[in-house]
């Protein structure tokens, strides 16, 4: 079968584990795995690798930097998306490939981003002083079809130092494993902004609201934090070992290096096709115990609680793509699917809609930022609330990480199950979204249940 591939393009020798491309550029900056941890569906056979990007664009609450081919930093106060809209249309249109991505944009999108599309109020801390979006246009990528067994250094040649430096650049990814060693360790107590007393708060406060009309789905999460130290890959490569998700991703910059293992597609588009799979509803895994892990996902699956609180989500963002796409043209051809993951069951559904003419990835990623299965429902109220109850502002987590290519494909993921590290700390969260009849209990043991595998990391750092 041929492979519809870009102008540039050299076939690499296909590694399992493509971790070992993404070693070889250590040295690189920017460095940005998009990793699929060897799932091979039809949505998630793609390992993406790039680093060494032609641009950068940094967004912090006073506006974005924009570091551009030349070496100038150029500041604006304008919207973040529509910087980086332009930036990307600065750039020829490409014809799509049959490969994801062939250059353009990756980078993650804050949760706290979405306080430049809407008005929220400011009371949660605000420690994380890390940027609200950290995105790198980049001009080549390695990328590791584990389908098909193949691997592929591309570009779509736009920047002339890639077509002049091409032959290096494809010596230094076939020269030989460093053998890099890299440790990374944890230390002290690990703390958390909710303990079980604080959290019957919150979510009584919340109960409240709900029976009041206020709302009637808000997304509550729980910080841990611990001191770290070292390099944050070797974090990384246990993390995917225990907890292999189809949307993982390590995303390194000079401000903060991010370490995901989402299960959770934000958006893709293809051509005018956008897909949104949002998941609500969880049960924990027992695969020590087939029967209960049976029981467990059939529980979920027959749950009319966990169905209903899916369906509000599916309602919030059928109403988000109708901002930008064809009325008439969404639909939900897979409701309430069961996918497992290694610590969870999750009840997943699926949403589909045709792009507008005039509408682009990055005006569908602003219609829908951030994502509504990880605020509630209606999405501005149930982020006012996440505002007032939350101790901490959640910075990068429930934001995204994507990739937009130059031929207008975009994927993105919901950036849960994801730790930040920065400034010698180590964050990450847990959450779960709470309904009328939600019960305290079993919502507290449910963020335990979705930072098992994390938790299970941290012990292993020690």
């Amino acid at each position: 079968m041929s492979v519809k591939l870009p102008p540039l393009c050299e076939e690499l020798p296909y590694h399992l584990d493509s971790s070992h491309y993404f070693e070889l550029l250590d040295n690189f900056p920017w460095p940005v795995f998009l990793d699929s941890t060897q799932n091979t569906t039809q949505d998630n056979r793609y390992d993406i690798i790039a680093a060494d990007p032609i641009v950068t664009l940094t967004t912090t609450e006073q506006g974005t930097t924009t570091h551009d081919q030349q070496g100038n930093d150029i500041f604006s106060n304008e919207d973040p998306f529509k910087l980086l809209q332009q930036q990307l249309q600065d750039y020829p249109q490409q014809n799509s490939t049959d490969l994801p991505f062939c250059g353009g944009a990756i980078g993650f999108f804050s949760y706290d981003l979405g306080r430049t599309i809407e008005s929220i109020p400011n009371t949660a801390q605000h420690n994380e002083q890390i940027p609200d979006m950290a995105v790198g246009i980049y001009d080549w990528a390695i990328i590791t079809d584990h389908q098909q067994q193949q691997c592929w250094l591309v570009s779509f040649g736009i920047d002339k130092q890639t077509r002049e430096q091409w032959a290096d650049l494809i010596d230094c990814i076939n020269k030989p494993s460093s053998g890099n060693t890299y440790s990374f360790k944890v230390a002290g107590k690990l703390r958390c902004n909710f303990d079980r007393k604080k959290y019957q708060h919150a979510f009584s406060k919340i109960q409240r609201y709900i029976r009041e009309g206020d709302c009637y789905q808000v997304n509550l999460a729980k910080r841990f934090e611990i001191n770290a130290e070292g390099n944050p890959w070797f974090a990384y490569k246990l993390l995917r070992q225990i907890n292999p998700a189809p949307f993982s991703s390590f995303f390194s910059t000079p401000q903060v290096t991010l370490l995901s293992s989402s299960p959770e597609r934000l958006l893709h588009v293809k051509g005018d096709q956008v897909e949104t799979k949002p998941i609500k509803g969880t049960r924990r895994r027992t695969p020590n115990n087939p029967n209960q892990d049976l029981a467990l996902a059939n529980e979920l699956l027959n749950s009319i609680k966990d169905r209903a609180e899916n369906l509000m989500i599916v309602d919030l963002l059928r109403n988000d793509l109708g901002k930008v796409c064809i009325p008439g043209s969404i639909k939900v051809p897979k409701p309430f699917v069961l996918e497992s993951f290694a610590t969870v069951h999750h009840l997943v559904s699926t949403i589909t809609g045709t792009l507008a003419d005039g509408q682009d990835a990055v005006s569908l990623l602003r219609a829908c930022f951030p994502g509504g299965s990880i605020t509630g429902a209606p999405k501005l109220r149930a982020m006012e609330i996440i505002e007032e109850l939350e101790p901490n502002r959640r910075g990068a987590y429930c934001g995204s990480m994507a990739y937009i290519g130059f031929d207008g494909e975009m994927d993105s993921n919901i950036l849960i199950r994801t730790l930040v590290y920065s400034d010698t700390r180590l964050r990450f969260w847990a959450g779960g979204g709470i309904v009328a009849d939600s019960n305290a209990d079993d919502e507290y043991q449910e963020i335990h249940d979705k930072a098992a595998a994390i938790l299970k990391l941290i012990e292993q750092l020690r």
